[in-house]
């Protein structure tokens, strides 16, 4: 069973960032977003991954062609070009496709131009701007039993804005980045079944959620496996900001390694 990430969006909300980094490379505590996704799914024993890229596609592929370099200490012989390794990093049995899907394709037309490396009938697929302290047993258990073509995870969207609790005209309480109890989103971290391709094409145009998924919803093909912990993205740069002061707090709900 592999994880598909979807890495190749613009990440045009984050502002300038973007212009120098595609978000899955923006950094939580020193590290790539899509690195803390990949750890999630790593620890659940999913290590084997795909990552459709798109938008600075080669910023994602240096980093993981220099892994070793970037994380480990080194003895180089600058004649003989000969490297030494002497630590060495935790993924190490890590395996990863990098694919170029194309800048502007959709994520339906992504997922459909990696088909060739799924070689399993059942696959893990996710964004590559989310992160939750999500069981991946549970989500695959739950898929296996529903019986459907896909099963997405349905979380509790954080409030964007701290919550006022007023008594009268005086506050009562006051909780920062509440997580709302009303109402479900899509958080990514999705399990499908192969039957999900045939309905997908290599157009740059072929979405996924609107069009795809309407119509499986439609026919009754899609689970729904609701996850009732904690759940956040990457939206904007003052996502950015929060997640990593929970990093540097030690209060990522998501560090599950």
């Amino acid at each position: 069973m592999k994880l598909v990430i979807l890495a190749g969006g613009y990440g045009t909300r984050l502002g300038e960032i973007s212009q120098l980094l595609p978000k899955p490379m923006v950094e939580i505590g020193g590290k790539p977003i899509i690195w803390h996704i990949m750890k999630i799914y790593s620890y659940y024993g999913i290590k084997e991954f795909i990552l459709c890229l798109g938008y600075k596609a080669d910023l994602i592929k240096n980093y993981f062609l220099h892994y070793a370099a970037k994380q480990d200490d080194f003895t180089i012989n600058i004649g003989t070009g000969e490297v030494t390794y002497l630590t060495h990093h935790d993924e190490q049995d890590w395996k990863i496709t990098l694919i170029d899907t194309g800048v502007d394709t959709l994520k339906g037309g992504r997922l459909k131009r990696i088909e060739k490396y799924l070689t399993d009938d059942i696959n893990l697929l996710t964004y590559g701007d989310g992160v939750a302290d999500i069981n991946i047993n549970e989500l695959i258990d739950f898929h296996l039993r529903a019986n459907k073509t896909v099963t997405i995870s349905g979380v509790h969207p954080p409030a964007r804005f701290g919550e006022l609790r007023t008594d009268g005209d005086v506050l009562a309480s006051f909780k920062e980045k509440a997580q709302t109890s009303q109402g479900l989103i899509n958080g990514g971290f999705m399990v499908f079944n192969k039957e999900l391709l045939s309905y997908l094409s290599e157009d740059e145009d072929c979405d996924l959620e609107y069009g795809t998924f309407e119509r499986l919803a439609e026919q009754g093909k899609i689970g729904v496996f609701t996850h009732d912990g904690l759940w956040a993205c990457m939206d904007n740069e003052r996502d950015i900001y929060h997640l990593n002061q929970m990093w540097k707090e030690n209060k990522a709900f998501w560090k599950v390694w």
